[in-house]
């Protein structure tokens, strides 16, 4: 049994008791890609000292897509992002409706999208698109729910980032599809993989409630596996998940779950 997907797990949410440069290398000692958040937080030549691939980053330190001044800041910080990218060799840079504070709260809420505000973001995005084609690097839309974790954020249903990543329909913007906060606010996960599949750049797991590994809650990943393999998607799975109980099993888990 064989893995036909490329298997990443998140530094920041495993191994925590360890620095983050030894969390890299160890991930990749078990034969992960490793993902990071925020590049400012981080000695980037330790990171890169460690030898490991990495699969994707945040792509922006602040801004927003949906309004000119959030914009420019949007697109400033993406641009300072990608030197970071380069070192490291991430493909993937990864970013939200708005910037995020250390709780996860959006630091610009928004309750209601309105029609200026989805024109000004497929704006954003084309030159998100202009910037990662002309840099050769990919910038990916992700998906956050808003009762658990992320209230406020907006353009966070899966529906919401995959309308924008379609409608702009370029290779420097796809979809991270984050599996975990789609379940939380939308469902359907299966089906939702094969309307999103022309545009994902990456998909996302962990387990509802919780946040964990897979197979510590409701969702059936064996089956959303063997759907994405009869869909003939073989690209990046991310465990973006705390480990629930011991870590090495955690991470076991998670290989089973993607293991065909």
């Amino acid at each position: 049994m064989t893995s036909q997907f490329t298997l990443a797990v998140c530094a920041e949410m495993i191994f925590r008791d360890r620095p983050i440069e030894v969390r890299a290398r160890d991930l990749a000692a078990r034969g992960f890609e490793v993902e990071i958040w925020d590049w400012t937080r981080h000695d980037i030549k330790a990171l890169a000292a460690t030898g490991a691939t990495f699969s994707s980053m945040t792509g922006y330190v602040t801004g927003r897509l949906a309004d000119d001044e959030g914009a420019a800041e949007l697109l400033r910080t993406a641009r300072l992002s990608i030197p970071v990218a380069k070192e490291l060799g991430i493909p993937r840079l990864n970013l939200h409706g708005t910037g995020l504070d250390q709780r996860g709260l959006p630091v610009t809420p928004a309750h209601e999208i309105t029609g200026a505000m989805w024109l000004k973001a497929h704006d954003t995005l084309n030159r998100i698109a202009d910037l990662g084609e002309a840099e050769g690097v990919t910038f990916v839309l992700e998906n956050l729910n808003a009762p658990v974790d992320h209230p406020g954020v907006p353009f966070g249903r899966a529906a919401d980032c995959l309308a924008l990543v379609s409608a702009v329909n370029r290779p420097g913007v796809r979809l991270m599809l984050d599996l975990y906060h789609a379940q939380i606010g939308e469902g359907n996960l299966i089906e939702l993989c094969r309307a999103a599949l022309p545009w994902i750049g990456e998909i996302q797991v962990a387990d509802v409630p919780g946040r964990c590994q897979p197979g510590t809650g409701e969702i059936n990943y064996p089956a959303i596996a063997k759907a994405l393999a009869g869909m003939a998607y073989s690209g990046s799975i991310g465990m973006e998940a705390f480990a629930l109980g011991d870590e090495e099993q955690a991470l076991a888990q998670f290989r089973e779950a993607f293991t065909l």
